[in-house]
């Protein structure tokens, strides 16, 4: 089984897929689009990678506030996520994704990467499903 992690954005989509065995978390590219409601090649393309890389599942970054609120990012991820969802016909998980994006510029940085624009959206996605993967073998571990 592979899993897709997304990390949804006005403008991009983060893509990363989970290895086979399910251990880690490889980034695959970011999906650009000049406006924020233009989708239609996006979820083209998303259709395109979930074929390639057999996905069975997909995490989606969820956005919520540092205080545990839900604001409007996170409405228009779900959103997102119905529409991947209702066009896939895989199940979409929405992930807690708080400091991804920090914790993936402090990546870039520590590990001298100069173009950190380039990147930060594919290296979140990579982190939320990272962090999936992660808890599912804890679960596993511990029989929760």
């Amino acid at each position: 089984m592979r899993i897709m992690g997304l990390d949804y954005g006005s403008k991009t989509v983060g893509v990363a897929v989970s290895d086979p065995l399910m251990l880690t978390a490889q980034g695959v590219e970011i999906i650009r689009r000049e406006r924020e409601d233009k989708l239609r090649r996006t979820y083209a393309r998303l259709e395109e990678l979930i074929r390639e890389y057999e996905i069975e599942k997909i995490v989606l970054g969820f956005p919520k506030n540092m205080n545990n609120t839900q604001g409007e990012r996170c409405e228009r991820v779900r959103e997102f996520g119905s529409n991947v969802e209702r066009r896939t016909g895989l199940p979409v998980i929405l992930w807690d994704e708080r400091l991804t994006t920090v914790a993936a510029n402090q990546t870039m940085e520590e590990t001298g990467v100069k173009d950190k624009k380039k990147y930060v959206d594919e290296i979140a996605a990579m982190l939320i499903l990272q962090g999936y993967i992660d808890y599912l073998k804890r679960d596993e571990q511990t029989g929760i």
